[in-house]
């Protein structure tokens, strides 16, 4: 019991800590053409990316609050945000 508690709470903290670099600030210090890797410094990694021949599609953070970026060639070609304060 004290290691399924354990885990719980690990992962409820891991989760909030990704969130918390769903921020107005880290949003505005997301600029086109930049690196996937450089953004993968601002947000953290992403919660879920789709791919296909030359467009990844990723986002941070959940469905009411999230941060959206377009990849080409691993360079920000488009981004947009929801719920973000």
């Amino acid at each position: 019991m004290k290691i399924t508690l354990s885990l719980l709470i690990a992962a409820s903290s891991l989760a909030l800590a990704g969130c918390s670099q769903i921020t107005k600030e880290n949003y505005q210090a997301l600029e086109m053409g930049q690196d996937y890797s450089a953004v993968e410094l601002i947000l953290g990694a992403p919660t879920a990316c789709q791919e296909t021949l030359v467009l990844k599609q990723c986002q941070w953070g959940n469905e009411q609050r999230f941060i959206d970026i377009k990849f080409v060639a691993d360079k920000v070609t488009f981004y947009s945000h929801q719920g973000v304060k």
